[in-house]
């Protein structure tokens, strides 16, 4: 007798738990096909006025808050494959260097039969500021901000647990995300807003992906998982900063925004800003490329900003 065969379809579908399910979780979700019950794709969510709208796209909503572990009990075992895509917490801390969230999840992963696999979205900011220089990922990291060292931690967290489980885990060292499609996800608004930009003398080399191509990314990885594997997902672009902004002003023909040096830009902008403008780095795709076998539908940022034109 095939006991398989004889289960009801949603027990037989591939069942995908992402955790973090916002922008690009539910763009990851579409390319696994959840809307077409190819996959069953679960995503936990602290906010209950998201549940309708997750439904809406195939996805199973699953309550939950990563900031209160009791109410975590329901995932263990649930997904085959897990995308952590949470960032850590903020505030609150016990200890600013740790990310509590990632460890409760893997603890409650661990009660139950683990995963098959687990890709954890990181930030290519562990890296910290490389003078400019080309990134592969096996340079060692050097988190120059708090927020970068509480995802060092999470990095250490998945892919010890992975090694004590035998659980392939993949670490996706992500850059700045963009899409014109996504909330918050060009340049236009700084623009119209003159926010300045360093001169090129003091500038720093930026990298980006598109949220396709990271959402393609991470199903890639859920899906052919290296063990214990971390991968730059960067696009072909290289420029600095302030080049971003210039290119990204003559396409939505907005005025460039004004050159400063350091010194008035530490006077003018935002510490939230300034971080971004004090490390410079160009990472390398190439593992990206060979590994998760990757072609990008935006190779460059001019092309994916330029898209939906």
């Amino acid at each position: 007798m095939n006991l398989i065969g004889a289960r009801p379809a949603r027990f037989r579908r591939l069942r995908v738990l992402v955790v973090g399910c916002g922008d690009v979780g539910q763009r990851a979700a579409r390319e696994l096909g959840a809307a077409q019950g190819r996959v069953r794709v679960l995503a936990l969510t602290s906010s209950p006025e998201r549940v309708a709208a997750l439904r809406g796209q195939g996805i199973t909503p699953l309550l939950g808050n990563l900031d209160q572990p009791d109410s975590l009990r329901r995932l263990a075992g649930l997904g085959q494959r897990v995308l952590h895509l949470a960032p850590p917490p903020s505030q609150d801390l016990a200890d600013w260097r740790q990310d509590p969230r990632t460890r409760g999840l893997l603890q409650v992963l661990a009660r139950r039969a683990p995963p098959w696999a687990l890709v954890y979205g990181s930030t290519s900011g562990v890296y910290g500021d490389c003078g400019g220089a080309w990134v592969a990922e096996t340079r060692a990291p050097t988190p120059q901000t708090p927020r970068a060292m509480r995802r060092v931690d999470a990095e250490a967290s998945v892919r010890a647990w992975g090694r004590a489980l035998g659980v392939p885990v993949n670490v996706l060292r992500i850059p700045g995300i963009y899409a014109p499609d996504r909330d918050g996800g060009t340049p236009q608004a700084r623009l119209q807003r003159g926010t300045p930009v360093l001169r090129p003398e003091d500038d720093v080399f930026t990298n980006h992906i598109h949220a396709d191509d990271l959402a393609r990314a991470c199903v890639r990885a859920l899906m052919a998982p290296k063990a214990q594997r971390v991968v730059n997902v960067s696009d072909d672009t290289e420029l600095k900063m302030g080049d971003y902004f210039d290119l990204a002003a003559d396409l939505y023909g907005l005025p460039r925004p004004p050159r400063v040096s350091r010194e008035s830009a530490q006077q003018q902008l935002p510490l939230s800003l300034l971080s971004f403008m004090g490390e410079s780095r160009r990472l390398s795709n190439q593992r990206m490329k060979r590994e998760l076998r990757l072609v990008l539908r935006y190779p460059t940022v001019a092309q994916g900003l330029a898209a939906s034109r």
